[in-house]
């Protein structure tokens, strides 16, 4: 089943038992002991069905979970005739595991948005007609001469064939400034093209290159589980002989069976089902909001315990984008200066533009009207106005 059929699945059955549950209560209360019976068998056996039939394909796979003893408690319930017990495991059950879904669903969700800028499709030039033809990064092959685009994402490792280029690198390395690339460089899969097109020979095939290991990386973390996640399913077979022995004494020592439902319902592990997982895939959620790319769950059990960090490099803790901090006029005044200049950067592609123009309009400057803008690459805009006045923005 796939994830959303599972999650959509997990919910309904959720509320269904939720349904379920007030409708027992009411029927408690009301002293309705027969139509509770009906209601909770009915409700109860649908939940036993589903999850012995996922425990029995958890077992195929060599897994076994603390689930068994939730699903002993329940039959137990019915057997002594406590049903409403039996409807708050039930839902404790359920509710778990669609909260868990939701967690991995949301955490998937954030990671994917890491992998969706991911390079699809390079643009290679043909060897013999010259011409530029669309074919997908893993047709790529090492050799190939490839386009690359202003703005477009570079798809695969390689070597800089035009003579300069302007390469944002935030993506991969976390640094906000751009690096300018001449003949013969080495380029990163991955990065973006923040100048005019240019051209690249591929060293690498797709499944080579930088980007795919951070994307293996992200998928690793994704599919990864906490060694807190483990310990509770390695401990699942001796909790629940311990806990049916316990169990069993009670009714053995009291000559009362419904000592040995309460022993399983206190026993049912609920909260270590539901806590550990979801805890670790909203931990893993937010870091992916934030860029952040954990490659094993237990790694945030370490980070618990961690008291000083060292980082390499200031670029490891940027938001990978600039920002003007400051504005140091050798002529005009500060205002006067970032209006000019915002009224030419609003035509260029560099990723110092965008920041230069939002500080303009954060505080709310009315730029010039601007007639024609060239954009010279690696080396800035030059800009006409609507006055006449010129306007270069760039390299000196």
């Amino acid at each position: 089943m796939s994830s959303t059929g599972e999650f959509l699945r997990n919910r309904k059955l959720m509320m269904f038992v939720l349904v379920g549950l007030a409708t027992g209560v009411m029927l408690w209360l009301t002293g309705a002991e027969m139509a509770l019976g009906v209601t909770a068998y009915l409700v109860l056996g649908i939940v036993i069905v589903i999850t012995a039939i996922d425990m029995f394909k958890d077992l195929m796979r060599g897994h076994w979970g603390l689930d068994i003893l939730a699903v002993i408690a329940m039959i137990a319930t019915l057997a002594v005739q406590e049903y409403v017990a039996g409807l708050i495991i039930a839902l404790m059950l359920t509710g778990g595991e669609a909260l868990e879904d939701l967690a991995a669903r949301r955490a998937s969700r954030e990671l994917d948005q890491l992998l969706s800028r991911a390079p699809a499709f390079a643009g290679r030039i043909h060897p013999v007609t010259g011409e530029v033809e669309r074919i997908a990064i893993e047709e790529v092959k090492v050799g190939d001469e490839l386009l690359v685009r202003s703005s477009e994402i570079l798809p695969v490792d390689g070597v800089l064939l035009s003579n300069h280029a302007t390469i944002d690198e935030s993506s991969v390395t976390g640094e906000p400034i751009p690096v300018n690339y001449h003949a013969g460089d080495p380029l990163l899969s991955g990065t973006v093209n923040s100048t005019t097109s240019f051209t690249m020979r591929a060293q690498k095939v797709a499944a080579d290159s930088n980007y795919a290991s951070i994307v293996r990386l992200v998928e690793e973390a994704v599919d990864s589980r906490a060694p807190m996640v483990r310990l509770a399913d390695r401990y699942a077979v001796p909790f629940t002989i311990v806990s049916l022995l316990i169990a069993g004494l009670a009714w053995f020592l009291s000559g009362d069976p419904v000592r040995f439902a309460e022993v399983l319902v206190v026993a049912t592990p609920c909260p270590l089902l539901i806590a550990t997982p979801v805890a670790f895939m909203g931990g893993m959620s937010s870091a992916a909001k934030l860029n952040v790319i954990i490659k094993d769950g237990g790694v945030l059990e370490v980070l618990a315990r961690v008291r000083a960090v060292a980082f390499d490099k200031t670029g490891t803790l940027t938001e990978g984008k600039a920002d003007v901090v400051e504005i140091h006029p050798a002529a005009r005044a500060v205002d006067e200066k970032l209006q000019l200049a915002a009224a030419a950067e609003q035509y260029s592609v560099d990723v110092f533009a965008d920041p230069i123009v939002a500080s303009a309009r954060t505080q709310q400057l009315e730029l010039p009207e601007v007639v024609t803008a060239d954009e010279v690459a690696t080396n800035g805009v030059l800009a006409s106005l609507a006055d006449g006045t010129s306007v270069r923005v760039g390299k000196p």
